[in-house]
């Protein structure tokens, strides 16, 4: 027989380690991915009293993929429509924890003695808390869905995002370049470029994908195109410079906005747990105790460091950002350890050779040990705060709480700020993308024609043909960038106020007018040898054509009603299904008149009957907008429609007829059954006796089941069986029935 590979053999020993030891932490009510890290510090090959795991290298591929199928499952459960949302919040709570960690990594580097470049690189390894260890603690505690663990997952997303601008940065101080040059600057906008891009790109197209093939979608192929996703993701992320998690996690985001996430993520579930496993147990066997010992101080320090510098300066960070002290207590004493980016950073220290060859054995047990911790820094925050309520003044807890009064986005922005927050976003949200579209068409599409048209006098038309299909392409993106936001509300309420105003209006189509022409510029520049005064000559007559194109704006303004169709394909769904309210709701609130969902009794009344016989609206001055039932939603029902139980009505109506609705619905019922001992029911023989006044009658004119409130089971005729009697059949005497029915009923019957 052929000997198995080492991978399977040592795959087999950590899944049943890992399925003991975390049996174990279950039975202790500890979190599994504490058992994890135990299970891998057991299978260990720096573990000589077990048998340990040979083929390390694939262990740890299998640990990339954990943590690729992870962030997958982050980006579904918190997409980026939730952090922008949260405004600015985040954003500073990030850029403050990451300043204070950094600069308390490097003084503690000091103080051992490091060298300046391990210490520089210390500070960036102790600013990045872990995202798959915070998210999996999370959801082993039953955290997740609350609102502390949103802003933790928040500021977590972005600590990965200037994670890879940090990477630049020290890379470019490692090469002794300033690192305020243009490296880091171009590394910036090129993930500024990316995100966008993939955001946009990916909820217009995905979304619309799923919609057209939802017919002929079974679990096991959302399974498979969805991770399919997920990996093509991964791997543009890698080709454009990024981590295949970062690009994993996008991909979650894109789906996180589409009406099947909730099915993926459950789907995703146990592939995620698996791959999370092998990763964690991984990390466990990381752990050399040789390091341990000799490095044991500084790895109590940088433990102590993490642990009281998150807790401080994080519960501070998250004050900053608008959070009470009791809250920012607890996302700050979760976010108490350092996970894969911390490795990544340090991995990249040593490729470049600019730290020291113990730093990174030291990083990997202060991971593990402040991964050990986390569940209990979790739990530990509420006890820590009531503590601390007890001890500070009130007056100083009062001041402390107040820091969210300051939250940035609590101030109402006026109509210029908006306008031009607005006007800037497009722009260039839609340059990104007009930019992509230039790129993919030079690189994929110019080429094919030159081929297809060689030779230099055939090598024009070639441009040519690619130059106009370009401008097509992007005509409704530039139309877009020039035209909207010129008819909006905030515009014509400027417009109306003053005539100073008019100028600065205008002022904003010019310039966006201008950047619109420099992309046909750019391309003419590209494609031909025109002059500099033609070029932009040409750029003019194309935007002014393209703005006054019918055709152009009505394909621009299509595009862009998808976008946001898919952008709210997940709230639309919920509205449909009861799960969220309208949104015309707002509009009511002006006019005290409300919508509310009521849901049908088991045991009402109403059953059976239809709006026309209930006669609601006259009765109560409601208007039933819809009746949810099962999976389906139906929407203006006429008086036709019969009320089941179990139905969801929405109703709209002031709050006056809303509680009179509510008591009807509540109250007219059947009700609770006061004789329910007597509806027990019984089987009886019943013999047609000489006298019975069933004799010479069938079944129907006998009246059983209609008079009496009995049934005939059978008729017994000696058989090992009872007989069934046709409904035509007479009875003749001495038949003997068998009848079934309530006591009372069987009395009357048998006394008839």
């Amino acid at each position: 027989m052929a000997e198995l590979p080492h991978l399977i053999n040592d795959l087999a020993y950590i899944l049943i380690s890992a399925g003991i030891v975390t049996l174990i932490f279950k039975k202790l009510k500890q979190p599994l991915v504490l058992g994890y890290i135990v299970a891998g510090f057991v299978v260990s090959p720096h573990m000589p009293i077990t048998a340990s795991v040979v083929d390390m290298e694939s262990i740890h591929l299998w640990a990339d993929i954990g943590v690729m199928f992870l962030l997958f499952s982050l980006g579904l459960d918190f997409s980026f429509k939730k952090i922008l949302k949260m405004g600015a919040s985040p954003v500073i709570s990030t850029i403050t924890i990451i300043f204070f960690m950094s600069l308390l990594g490097v003084m503690i580097g000091q103080l051992f003695g490091w060298g300046k470049m391990d210490c520089i690189f210390l500070g960036g390894m102790l600013a990045m808390s872990s995202t798959t260890i915070i998210y999996k603690a999370f959801d082993d505690l039953g955290l997740r869905q609350q609102q502390f663990a949103g802003l933790v997952m928040s500021v977590l997303i972005l600590e990965d995002i200037l994670a890879i601008v940090m990477m630049v940065m020290l890379s470019a101080i490692a090469s002794g370049n300033n690192p305020d040059s243009g490296e880091m600057l171009g590394s910036i906008l090129k993930i500024g470029f990316f995100l966008v891009l993939w955001l946009v790109v990916g909820i217009f197209a995905i979304p619309q994908f799923l919609r057209k093939v939802r017919s002929l979608i079974t679990p096991e192929v959302l399974l498979v195109v969805s991770l399919g996703l997920c990996c093509a993701m991964a791997v543009f992320s890698t080709k454009v410079g990024f981590s295949s998690a970062f690009g994993a996690f996008i991909m979650g985001s894109i789906l996180a906005e589409t009406i099947e996430a909730e099915r993926i993520e459950k789907l995703v579930e146990p592939v995620k747990n698996l791959f999370g496993a092998i990763f964690f147990v991984s990390v466990g066997m990381l752990v050399d105790p040789k390091i341990l010992v000799e490095y044991a101080w500084p790895i109590l320090a940088l433990v102590m460091t993490i642990i009281i510098g998150q807790s401080v300066f994080g519960s501070f960070a998250f004050m900053l950002g608008g959070e009470s002290l009791k809250s920012a207590m607890r996302c700050g004493f979760s976010m108490a350890q350092i996970g894969e980016f911390s490795f990544i950073i340090a991995s990249l220290g040593l490729s470049l050779g600019v730290i020291s060859d113990f730093l990174y054995p030291v990083v990997v047990a202060v991971s593990v040990i402040t991964t050990f911790l986390t569940p209990y820094m979790i739990r530990l925050a509420t006890p820590a705060y009531n503590s601390l309520e007890r001890r500070l003044p009130n007056k100083l807890i009062k001041l402390l709480n107040h820091l969210s009064m300051s939250h940035p986005n609590s101030k109402e922005q006026s109509k210029w700020k908006k306008l031009l927050t607005q006007m800037t976003i497009n722009t260039v949200v839609y340059s990104i993308l007009s930019t992509a579209m230039i790129t993919v068409m030079f690189t994929f599409f110019l080429p094919i024609m030159h081929r297809i048209l060689p030779g230099q006098e055939l090598r024009w038309y070639g441009n040519a043909i690619t130059g106009i299909l370009t401008i097509i392409l992007i005509a409704p993106f530039l139309r877009a960038m020039v035209m909207k936001k010129n008819r909006s509300e905030e515009w014509k309420a400027l417009w109306a106020e003053s005539n100073v105003n008019h100028l600065p209006l205008l002022f904003t189509i010019f310039v966006r007018a201008v950047i619109a022409v420099n992309f046909i510029f750019y391309i003419c520049h590209r494609l031909s040898r025109f002059s500099s005064a033609v070029m932009i000559t040409i750029g003019i007559i194309v935007v002014i054509l393209i703005v006054v194109s019918r055709s152009i704006k009505q394909h621009s303004i299509l595009l862009e009603r998808l976008f946001i169709l898919n952008l709210r394909s997940r709230d639309i769904e919920a509205q449909v299904h009861g799960k969220k309210r309208p949104l015309y709701e707002g509009k009511l609130l002006d006019r005290d008149v409300h919508i509310a969902v009521f849901d049908i009794p088991m045991d009402t009344m109403w059953m059976g009957s239809t709006l026309k016989q209930l006669n609601l609206g006259k009765k109560y001055g409601i208007h039933i907008t819809s009746i949810l039932r099962a999976n389906h939603r139906l929407n203006i029902p006429d008086g036709d429609y019969i009320i089941f139980p179990g139905d969801k009505l929405e109703v709209i109506g002031s709050d006056e007829q809303l509680a009179k609705f509510r008591v009807a619905v509540e109250s007219e019922v059947i009700g609770d059954d006061l004789h329910l001992e007597d509806r027990e029911m019984k089987l009886r023989q019943m013999i047609i006796g000489v006298d019975s006044p069933f004799i010479g009658k069938n079944l129907i004119e006998s009246g059983i089941r209609d008079v009496y409130s009995c049934m005939v089971v059978g008729l017994e005729e000696g058989k090992e069986n009872l007989s069934h009697v046709s409904p035509l059949r007479k009875f003749q005497e001495g038949d003997i029935l068998w009848i079934v029915g309530e006591e009372e009923a069987l009395q009357a019957l048998l006394n008839a």
